[in-house]
């Protein structure tokens, strides 16, 4: 650019009579003339053509910029800058293509753009870096600029991405207190297994070297080495770049006994209440996550009256002569604050209505810390998304004053699910529902549930208003009509076909209503209207001649409790799960009560690990000297029972045929009734997927499952429960939800169909 000043200086003053511009394509003649300094009726000098060349330069648009006299004329040559026709990639296999497109476009790469010889180095260094944190180290990447008629380019580049360098040693030096594999353990990143080539555990990067490192700095605090340190890391590449040696040397250190705790400071002359909170124990290592669990507790609890900005400081007194720490607890509640405003952010499809109604800390109210944890938690069990967090922000220019966000990220609420199970001998049955547990980011529910399989037709309209008042009571209505085969039929010790066979129709409607008596306890109550008949066909079982040619009314009367303090109802790791319902006929030709209870408790084994335990007992009996109809049994079995056998299969079986005679003994056929007593457990252990750190969209788990369904004047015999055990998948997958189990039966008697296999998998729109 000086030449070209050069050339403008060169130039003898003169007054601009008219401004011509020379070699222009595509850039518009107005956008010359509106960047430079110097215009028509100007005195031209040096320093105005100096400046004019400068500002032409900054548009970025050419590559040569000259200024020349034709007289009074002052002539603008330049010469503009290529245009980029289009960006390829060629051999890019671990990045997608499109997200490499769009990188290029936020950095000025754009079909469209000038083309930058300089812009165009760096984004092939940066591509040369995205590959070695992909531990790509070999990668090669070579661009190339096609000139194409009227002054374009195409920018391809071209990758040779060879293969990733893998982890082959992974060495840590000082480690006495504990063996080195156990410290392995502790990392992320590997020398390889058998699922690598899933979570890629074996490919360095420093980023997930420093999380490692950190990973092992907390084993140490927690174990009582309170000087544990890292003093270097050396990372080593062979030649090939086709594998990795780390080495790590750590400084141990003594180990820690904690020998007192003693508060200090203004604890609101409730000292007996913190000291409670205090989880460091004397006479034990120290725990530098017990530290901060105390500090964290002593904070929240100041919350609870108000003071928002409380601090608290775990101070070490350590006497190293004898390896002791001791811990003073200084605490300075500082200021009462109270909130002035609440925020919501991250809904884009819920209303802010949906959220707010769930607080129990209100604007302009004193700050109070559980208030706002509770309502947090009611956000989360909501279900319409996945992340939910409460910040606190200082009022500036307001001491005493905080605005809180709660920051949500939404998940998809509606969905289209199908649901599958199969065996040797069930074949496939499918079932198929569509729901929106958000409609149109009301919070109420709308719901289709269409059922399709062999033996079970099902149509269900529902829908729900959780605030059907302001104050919190809810309406659930529900339309219905749903046919029913059995599950099975044996003639002659073969399944026949029931296409044509006998099958009972259910159709009624009902309305419930529930009201929240506490944050975590709501009591329903209903009523509904059903007829209940049943089709002749082949097969037809005695049991159901009774109710065979005639319509079957009843009025059920629904009463119930529920109580829910999980921390999430996506994922909960932690809390209880209560539900009690009863159906009580008190009108029309059936007259009947059926009681339902389920308990499901969730205790975090580690912040990552859940051991998740469900109960549900069922029971029914007839009324007015009449039995407990049969088409209100209870079923166990498969999906939701116990895993392992045969959907609806357990329990009693119904012998004999309309026209087969004899006793049960003699009869060829048979069919599952189901049961009037239900007794279901199960129990889970769940964990992150090995290798996907703590991430709850995909995790796997181990069960044991004990059940099984009796006769309405049965007792319930521990002898009779059937068991099995299994491990499964869960994946929020970009489809919906999926989930896979296999089961293997540990209690099971000849007669009983097994059902090795099933899953269940959503799709989300």
């Amino acid at each position: 650019m000086l030449s070209m000043a050069q050339m403008a200086w060169a130039l003898e003053p003169f007054q601009v009579q008219d401004i011509r511009v020379e070699g222009l394509q595509r850039v518009e003649a107005g956008t010359v003339f509106a960047s430079m300094p110097v215009r028509v009726g100007d005195e031209y000098n040096d320093d105005k053509g100096a400046a004019a060349i400068r500002a032409l330069f900054a548009l970025g648009l050419f590559k040569d910029v000259r200024l020349e006299a034709d007289g009074n004329v002052l002539v603008v040559v330049v010469e503009e800058r290529p245009t980029i026709a289009n960006v390829e990639f060629v051999g890019t296999k671990e990045f997608d293509k499109k997200a490499l497109q769009q990188s290029m476009r936020d950095v000025g790469l754009a079909e469209g753009r000038p083309f930058d010889k300089a812009l165009a180095d760096r984004a092939e260094q940066e591509l040369k870096r995205q590959y070695i944190s992909r531990s790509l180290y070999g990668a090669e990447v070579v661009t190339t600029v096609t000139p194409i008629e009227r002054n374009r380019v195409n920018l391809t580049f071209s990758v040779v991405e060879g293969k990733p360098a893998k982890i082959s040693e992974i060495r840590i030096v000082g480690a006495n207190a504990f063996s080195e594999s156990t410290l392995k353990k502790q990392m992320d990143q590997d020398t390889g297994g058998w699922m690598s080539w899933y979570t890629k555990s074996n490919r360095y990067a420093r980023s997930k070297l420093n999380a490692d490192l950190e990973t092992l700095r907390s084993y140490y605090l927690k174990r009582g080495y309170i000087d544990f340190r890292v003093d270097s890391t050396q990372v080593a590449i062979s030649p090939d770049k086709q594998s990795i040696s780390l080495v790590i040397n750590i400084h141990e250190g003594e180990r820690f006994m904690v020998s007192g705790v003693r508060l200090e400071g203004n604890y609101l002359d409730r000292e007996d209440e913190f000291k409670s909170l205090v989880k460091i124990k004397p006479g034990q290592p120290y725990n530098a996550e017990l530290v901060t669990e105390t500090t964290k507790a002593f904070a929240d609890h100041f919350s609870n009256f108000g003071f928002a900005f409380a601090r608290v400081e775990a101070v070490p007194e350590i006497d190293r002569e004898k390896n002791l720490v001791s811990f003073v607890l200084q605490a300075d509640p500082s200021r009462r604050a109270y909130v002035r405003r609440i925020n919501v952010a991250g809904n884009e499809r819920t209303r802010d209505e949906v959220i707010r109604r769930e607080f129990r800390q209100y604007e302009s109210s004193w700050y109070d810390g559980e208030k706002i944890k509770i309502s947090r938690d009611r956000v989360d069990r909501l279900g319409f998304f996945t992340e939910v967090d409460m910040d606190t922000q200082e009022v500036p220019g307001s001491p005493d004053q905080v605005d809180l966000t709660v920051n949500v990220k939404e998940k998809p609420t509606g969905s289209v699910t199908l649901g599958a199970g199969f065996s040797s001998a069930e074949k496939v049955t499918l079932s198929f529902g569509i729901k929106q547990e958000n409609a149109f980011g009301s919070g109420n529910y709308l719901g289709i549930d269409v059922n399709t399989s062999k033996y079970n037709r099902t149509l269900v309209l529902s829908t729900v208003d959780p605030y059907f008042t302001q104050d919190g009571i809810s309406r659930t209505l529900d339309l219905y009509y749903r046919t029913s085969r059995p599950y099975s039929y044996v003639v002659d010790d073969r399944e026949v076909d029931t296409s044509e066979m006998y099958k009972i129709v259910s159709k009624g409607a009902s309305v419930r209503f529930g009201v929240p008596f506490s944050e975590e306890d709501t009591v329903y109550f209903g009523i509904g209207a059903e007829q209940t008949s049943v089709k002749s066909g082949q097969f037809m079982p005695m049991y159901l001649l009774p109710y065979s040619g005639k319509s079957n009314t009843a009025i059920p009367l629904t009463l119930g409790w529920g109580r829910d303090s999980r921390d999430s109802a996506l994922a909960p790791n932690s809390g209880r799960y209560q539900r009690l319902s009863a159906d009580w006929s008190v009108a029309g030709d059936l007259k009947y009560i059926k009681a339902n209870y389920q308990f499901q408790q969730y205790i975090p084994i580690t912040k990552a690990v859940t051991f998740a335990w469900n109960t549900e007992l069922g029971w029914g009996k007839g009324l007015g000297g009449k039995d407990f109809p049969l088409f209100k049994n209870f079923y166990a079995g498969g999906l939701g029972s116990v895993r392992g056998f045969e959907q609806g299969s357990l329990g009693p079986r119904s012998y004999c045929y309309q026209g087969e005679s004899g006793a049960p003994d003699n009869c060829s056929s048979y069919s599952y009734l189901g049961g009037a007593k239900l007794a279901v457990m199960n129990f889970e252990l769940v964990a992150p997927f090995p290798g996907n750190g703590n991430d709850k969209t995909l995790r796997w788990f181990t069960f044991v499952d004990i059940g099984n369904v009796f006769a309405e004047k049965d007792p319930i015999r521990a002898g009779e429960l059937r068991a099995s055990a299994g491990i499964g998948l869960s994946w929020i997958s970009p489809l919906g939800p999926l989930r896979l189990a296999w089961a293997t039966p540990l209690r099971k008697k000849p007669e009983d169909k097994l059902q090795k296999i099933q899953f269940q998998i959503g799709t989300s729109f």
